[in-house]
C-alpha cells in the first residue's frame, strides 16, 4: 500500500441556516408562528412590526407582498377537462415581491368591510364556577366559619365540578374538624349546579337525585343503580343490572333513561375557559364559476425592515457597530423571505386541494375523493414530507365549514366502476343511512355493507364496523334499546 492522491466528484445537500429556518416556519401552527415572530421581534431591532394602514406613499413604492389569492375553475358545473396542476386556471405572479430592499410582508390588514368587535367580544371575562360559587356562598346567611370552609372547599373544586382534595386535607389546612368540612360538602353540592363539588361521579350523581322530587318515576331504582351498580351501566350489561337490583325491563329502561338525563360533569354547564377559536389560515370563497383561494388577512404577519435602525449599517459610528446592524439586518430579511416562502407554499398547497376536492366543497362529504400526500406533492412539485408540514395545524375555512387541511386527505376505497371513493365519503354516507334509519328497525353492519355495496361501493362489513366506531355510533342492539325509551 502506498500513499496516493485521488480525485473525486461528489454532490452533497447541505442545510444552510436559511434553509433550517424556512423549513421550521414552515411546520408552525398560526399561534406557535404568532409566539416566533414576538421573540425574533424582540430579539432584532432591525425587525418591526407594521401595523395596518400605518404605511406612507413613500414607503409603499418600495414596499412588496408576497402573493395572497390565487383562483381554480369550478369544474364541478364545467365540461370536464384534462386534469391540470394548480397553476392553470391559477391568477398569480410568483415572482411578486421578496427583492425589495426594506419590504413588507403581510396582507392589506384593515379595510372597509373590518367591523369592530361585539358587544360580548368587548365585555369582561365569562363568570367562572368558583366566581358563581362563591356568590352563591356569599348570599347565604352563614357563619364565618362555614363561609371559610366553603371557600376552602370551592378552591379545589376543578373544571369539571369535581373536588381535588380530599375533606382531611381542607379541615387541617383550615385548622377544623373533618365533620364540619363534611357538613358544608353536602350543602355545597346542592348549590347551583347541582352535584358540584362531589368527590366522584356516583356521589355528583346522587346529589343530583335527591334534588328531584320524591314521586319522579324509577328514582328508587335509580338511585340504588348509581350507589352500586355503576360499573355494569357503562359496560351496557343490563341483564346483570336488572337482576342485581330485581327490576323488570320496563323498570330498568326509566331508571337507566332518568340517570342518563343527570349531568356527570356540573362545572361544565358554568364558566370556565372560553373555547379557543380556529381562526384559519387559508379562506376560500365560491365566485361565479371559479373558486378564489386566498390567505387569511388576519393571519399573515405584516413585517419590515426597519429603515432607520438598516441605514446604520452604512453610517455606523464604528466598525462593531456597522457589523451588528449589518448581521441583524441580513437575519431580518432573511426571516422575512422564509415567511413569505411559507405563505407561497401553503397557498400553492390549499389551491391544489381545492382543485381536487371540487365536489366536497359544493356537496359536502359523501363527495370527497380519495387523494393522498403524493397526489398534492407531485402537482405542486414539493416533496412529501414538506405537503405533511404544510397541512399540519394549518385550517382551512370553505362553504361546508372550518377544516384542518390534514382533513382532505383519506385512503381510497374500491367501486364496481373502478374509479374508486374517498373514506372519508363511506363514513359521511353511514352516518346518512344510520340518521335515516327507521329507530324501531336500526340496521345491521352487515346490512349497512349490504346497502353501500348495492350502491356500487365495494365496503366489507369490518370496515363498516370500523367506521361506525370512528364516528361514535352505538350498535344496532343499543340505537333499538335508545329507540324503545
Amino acid at each position: 500500500m502506498k500513499p496516493a492522491l485521488e480525485l473525486k466528484v461528489s454532490q452533497q445537500l447541505k442545510m444552510t441556516p436559511q434553509l433550517r429556518q424556512a423549513i421550521h416556519l414552515l411546520q408552525l401552527s398560526r399561534l406557535e408562528l404568532e409566539e416566533e415572530i414576538q421573540e425574533t421581534l424582540e430579539e432584532n431591532p432591525l425587525l418591526e412590526e407594521v401595523a395596518p394602514g400605518t404605511e406612507d406613499e413613500d414607503e409603499a413604492e418600495v414596499d412588496s407582498e408576497p402573493t395572497t389569492s390565487m383562483e381554480v375553475t369550478d369544474t364541478t358545473t364545467a365540461p370536464e377537462t384534462e386534469s391540470k396542476g394548480p397553476e392553470d386556471g391559477v391568477d398569480t405572479d410568483w415572482d411578486a415581491g421578496v427583492e425589495a430592499d426594506y419590504p413588507v410582508l403581510g396582507g392589506t390588514g384593515g379595510g372597509e368591510d373590518d367591523e369592530l368587535p361585539s358587544l360580548e367580544a368587548r365585555s369582561s371575562a365569562p363568570e367562572t364556577l368558583s366566581d358563581h360559587l362563591l356568590w352563591q356562598v356569599h348570599m347565604a346567611p352563614l357563619s364565618a366559619a362555614d363561609r371559610a370552609i366553603a371557600s376552602g372547599l370551592i378552591a379545589s373544586i376543578n373544571d369539571q365540578g369535581y373536588q381535588t382534595a380530599t375533606l382531611a386535607e381542607v379541615a387541617e389546612t383550615l385548622g377544623l374538624d373533618e365533620e364540619d368540612v363534611h357538613a358544608v360538602h353536602v350543602w355545597i353540592m346542592h348549590l347551583d349546579p347541582v352535584g358540584v363539588g362531589a368527590r366522584d361521579l356516583a356521589e355528583c350523581l346522587e346529589a343530583q337525585l335527591d334534588f328531584l322530587p320524591a314521586d319522579t318515576q324509577a328514582l328508587g331504582t335509580a338511585r340504588a343503580i348509581v350507589r352500586n351498580h355503576l360499573e355494569a351501566l357503562g359496560q351496557h350489561d343490563y341483564k346483570t343490572l336488572a337482576k342485581a337490583i330485581g327490576a323488570d325491563e320496563a323498570e330498568l329502561d326509566a331508571s337507566v333513561a332518568l340517570i342518563r338525563s343527570l349531568n356527570p360533569r356540573p362545572g361544565t354547564v358554568i364558566g370556565g375557559e372560553a373555547a379557543p377559536t380556529v381562526v384559519p389560515d387559508v379562506i376560500v370563497r365560491h365566485q361565479g364559476d371559479r373558486w378564489q383561494v386566498e390567505l387569511n388577512a388576519e393571519a399573515i404577519p405584516r413585517l419590515r425592515v426597519n429603515a432607520a435602525y438598516a441605514d446604520l449599517a452604512r453610517n455606523a459610528p464604528d466598525r462593531e457597530a456597522q457589523k451588528y446592524v449589518r448581521d441583524h439586518l441580513q437575519q431580518a430579511r432573511w426571516f422575512i423571505k422564509s415567511l413569505a416562502s411559507r405563505n407561497e407554499t401553503l397557498l400553492k398547497v390549499a389551491t391544489a386541494i381545492v382543485e381536487r376536492q371540487q365536489g366536497f366543497l359544493e356537496h359536502g362529504p359523501t363527495a370527497m375523493r380519495p387523494m393522498v400526500l403524493r397526489d398534492i406533492a407531485e402537482a405542486v412539485e414539493l416533496h412529501e414530507s414538506t405537503v405533511s408540514r404544510v397541512t399540519t395545524q394549518k385550517y382551512m375555512h370553505t362553504p361546508q365549514g372550518v377544516f384542518e387541511l390534514k382533513h382532505f386527505f383519506s385512503s381510497q376505497l374500491g367501486t364496481t366502476d373502478g374509479e374508486g371513493v374517498s373514506a372519508t365519503a363511506i363514513r359521511a354516507m353511514i352516518q346518512k343511512l344510520v340518521d335515516d334509519e327507521d329507530p324501531a328497525k336500526p340496521y345491521s353492519d352487515a346490512r349497512l355493507a349490504e346497502i353501500l355495496n348495492e350502491q356500487g361501493y365495494e365496503v366489507a362489513r369490518r370496515t363498516v364496523v370500523k367506521y361506525r366506531k370512528a364516528l361514535d355510533i352505538p350498535s344496532s342492539s343499543q340505537r333499538k334499546r335508545r329507540a324503545r325509551r
